[in-house]
Order: structure tokens, then C-alpha cells, then sequence
């Protein structure tokens, strides 16, 4: 196995190991392995040819092919993740600020196991950069070091949508005003300690830019981290809108999908598949716009959508326009969505099908109800496909508040359907590429 050990959040220089053994503890500088490139302590290029395997990691250093090159604490300078190797997040790997990670399309990263402080998890701290621009035909897949996804794969053959929490997840952060509670502008993104400041996130800059973020597929994760606490499949932090998010997909992951806390990155084109909480989670005041989103719930899966609004005074309004659902009805608590805490914002253009006559969409709490009443929350062309047993759309409508003409005013905004006969919702051909596509899941 080669293994490229980053400083571990301390050290600011990158050190490049061709030939060790598998254990990070004990690195062993191979001065004289003729591998035809500069290792380690070496002050030139070799002349090349074999390299011995390091003992104990399957083989594929110098001479063979590459296997697997391993990522571990802080990239503290500009770094290129190519696709002729599986790369392998050991631990939180951190890229800086002021850095730039690049990932290039059809690239393979597979998370280490661990839970609580060994899960592992690739983060972008303020300021830092991620360039993972994938394509349809060649997308950037993380997952698992359990899976036997090889290069030039989309898939392997040993893991589904039902294997998860089996590494950490994806957490950007960024600069972009987000609604904490006493109005501090700074926060710590859940999952990582408090005196890890590569987990604030937070700022005054709405125009901030994390980098690009497309066509990649987040599989197998959630790795616990505390009791309850999972990390999403993909966490957006304080994230501005300079940052492209577009072609995301999560499969299988403990906990939620993608969660927005704060910021207002716009995002599109995001596939959630078979997760184990909710798919779409927005928290503190995001105000960005999500467009063409498909969520397909597992027979674990929470909400479909859990909306939060802002936790300070700082407000602000998201916009979901263009989404599909699709139930379970097997799921204990997969309900369509749950509207909570003062939520704000615009959901238009939904189609909902496959729940269970006990699933519905819900107004959870006064702040949201008020909001509902001011405007300030607005549901705009809903079809859904009801239930068995269901006879009017305004029984999937629940104002747990009884303050509101929610119900009274489904007749505005929601109608029942057959499938196949919507006219709103996403466009599901351009989730051709992923995983769940391949899994028949649409």
C-alpha cells in the first residue's frame, strides 16, 4: 500500500511515502526502492523499476499496479487526488485554508473505519478549496474501504444501499451568514470537537466559494461519532454561493442525506437513496435554492424533508423547486416531511408517491404554523399519489398547531394523481449516472 501521511493538524509540509507497511505508526523511508519517482528522504527520481510490495497490503507498489495511496490529517498544500489509484482517508483529513484539493473525474476515496474520533471523514475548512469535478460517464465515488470497487468501476459487487455507516461523510464549511443561536456568527459544525477550529464555520460573506462539488456519488456512510450523532452523507456549512454543488448523490448513509446549515450555496440535481434519517435537512436560516431533487426513501429511512429555520435573528428563506419523493411504506418513521423550529421558505413543484396511509407532511411547531399563516412558508404545485386507504390529499396535511387553514387551502396548492400522470417534480433523466439508477431504485 502507498500512503501519503498528512500532518496530523500540525505539521504544514506533505510527506510522500512510496513503500511502507500498512501500519501509519511505524513509516519506513525507502531511499534506495528504484520506483521511477521521488520518494520520501530520496533527493532525486529514481531510474526506475520494481519496487518491492510493502508486506501485509496486497502488493501494487512500484513495479505493479497501484492499489491504494493512503490520506491522513491535515493537506496544507495544493494536492491532486488522480484515478490510477484508490485513495483511503485514514481518520479526518483536513484541507487547509488557503488550499486547494483537486479530485480528479472517475476518482475512487474510501473511507477507513472508526466511529467517535476515528471515524473518518474528508473535511474543506473555511477557506479551503475542493475542485472534484466528476463526469456522468466517469463520476468521483467515495465509499467504503469494505467495498470491492476497483478503478475504472461505478460499482462494486459485495455492498447495496442497505450497508451503512461504514465510514464518516463529506463536511465543507465555509464563510456564508448562517443563524446561530445568540447571534454568534461563528459555530462548530457538529461531529467535530470544540477546539478543532477546522470545524467552524460561518461569516459575513454570502459571495464565499468552497470550490465544485459535481457529479459525485457519496455511498456506505454516517459513521457514529457520538451517542445519536452520525455525520451526514454530505454536510454543507455556512457554504456561499460561489461554491457549484450540482449532481450529488447519497446512498446509505446513517444519517441525513445532505444537511444546509446556514449559508446559501444553490444546489442541484441531488439524488438521496435508501439514507437512515431524513433526506433533505435545512437548518439555520439556509437561503439558498435547491432545484431538481430526488429523494427515495429506504425501509429505515425518517423525513423525506426535515426543515428547520433560523436559530438567531439573522433570517433567512430556502427555496426547494423541482423534487420527487418516493416511500416507503414499510418505514417506521418515514414520513414525507416535517416542518419545524420557525421554518421558512418556498417547496414548489413536488411529486410525492409511494408512503403509507399513516405518512404525512407536517406542520410541527407554532413558529412554523405562524410562518405558514405570514407567508413566510409556501407550498406551490404538489401531485401526490395517495395512499391506500387515502381519499382526499388533504389527509396527508397535518397542522399538529390546529392554527392554521393548511388543510382548507391543499385544495390551492396539492392535487391527487395516478402515477405517471405528474407534470411537476424532478427531471429523473439526469440521474441516469448513479448508483440508485443502477439499483432499479426509479
Amino acid at each position: 500500500m502507498k500512503k501519503l501521511i498528512l500532518t496530523a493538524f500540525a505539521l504544514s509540509a506533505l510527506v510522500f511515502t512510496s513503500c511502507n507497511s500498512d501500519d501509519d505508526t511505524s513509516i519506513e523511508q525507502l531511499a534506495t526502492c528504484t520506483d521511477g519517482i521521488q520518494n520520501g528522504l530520496e533527493t532525486g527520481v529514481d531510474c526506475g523499476g520494481p519496487c518491492a510490495a510493502c508486506p501485509g497490503d496486497g502488493g501494487g507498489n512500484g513495479g505493479g499496479a497501484v492499489v491504494d495511496e493512503d490520506l491522513a490529517g491535515l493537506i496544507a498544500q495544493d494536492l491532486t487526488l488522480t484515478n490510477d489509484v484508490i485513495w483511503e482517508l485514514n481518520g479526518k483529513v483536513v484541507v487547509g485554508n488557503g488550499v486547494t484539493l483537486t479530485i480528479e473525474p472517475g476518482t475512487i476515496i474510501k473511507g477507513g473505519e472508526g466511529t467517535g474520533s476515528l471515524a473518518s471523514a474528508l473535511i474543506v475548512a473555511r477557506g479551503g478549496m475542493i475542485d472534484a469535478r466528476g463526469t456522468a460517464e466517469q463520476p468521483i465515488i467515495f465509499t467504503s474501504v469494505n467495498d470491492n470497487i476497483q478503478i475504472g468501476q461505478l460499482a462494486g459487487t459485495n455492498l447495496d444501499e442497505n450497508d451503512r455507516g461504514l465510514w464518516g461523510g463529506v463536511i465543507i464549511l465555509g464563510y456564508a451568514p448562517s443563524s446561530f443561536e445568540g447571534d454568534s456568527e461563528i459555530s462548530q459544525i457538529e461531529g467535530i470537537p470544540a477546539d478543532d477550529d477546522f470545524g467552524r464555520y460561518g461569516g459575513s460573506d454570502p459571495e464565499d466559494n468552497s470550490g465544485f462539488l459535481e457529479y459525485v456519488s457519496i455511498r456506505h456512510g454516517g459513521a457514529l461519532i457520538g451517542s445519536g450523532n452520525e455525520i451526514n452523507g454530505l454536510t454543507l456549512g455556512g457554504v456561499g454561493r460561489g461554491t457549484t454543488i450540482n449532481h450529488i448523490e447519497i446512498v446509505g448513509n446513517v444519517d441525513d442525506g445532505v444537511e444546509w446549515f446556514g449559508g446559501n450555496v444553490n444546489s442541484s440535481n441531488i439524488v438521496v437513496f435508501a439514507g437512515g434519517d431524513d433526506g433533505l435537512d435545512i437548518d439555520q436560516a439556509y437561503s439558498g435554492t435547491i432545484t431538481n431533487a430526488l429523494v427515495i426513501q429506504g425501509n429505515i429511512s425518517d423525513h423525506a424533508l426535515e426543515i428547520d429555520g433560523p436559530e438567531g435573528t439573522l433570517q433567512g428563506a430556502f427555496i426547494i423547486d423541482g423534487l420527487t419523493i418516493i416511500g416507503d411504506p414499510t418505514a417506521p418513521d418515514g414520513e414525507i416531511a416535517d416542518f419545524r423550529d420557525g421554518a421558512m421558505g418556498t417547496i414548489k413543484n413536488v411529486f410525492i408517491k409511494g408512503f403509507g396511509p399513516a405518512q404525512d407532511v407536517e406542520l410541527d411547531d407554532a413558529g412554523s404554523a405562524g410562518n405558514y399563516n405570514s407567508g413566510s412558508l409556501v407550498f406551490d404545485a404538489w401531485e401526490i399519489v395517495l395512499p391506500e386507504g387515502v381519499s382526499n390529499v388533504a389527509d396527508i396535511f397535518n397542522d399538529t398547531t390546529t392554527s392554521t387553514t393548511l388543510k382548507a387551502d391543499t385544495a390551492n396548492f396539492a392535487t391527487a394523481i395516478n402515477d405517471g400522470e405528474e407534470t411537476v417534480g424532478a427531471d429523473l433523466s439526469v440521474f441516469d449516472w448513479t448508483f440508485a439508477k443502477m439499483r432499479g431504485a426509479f
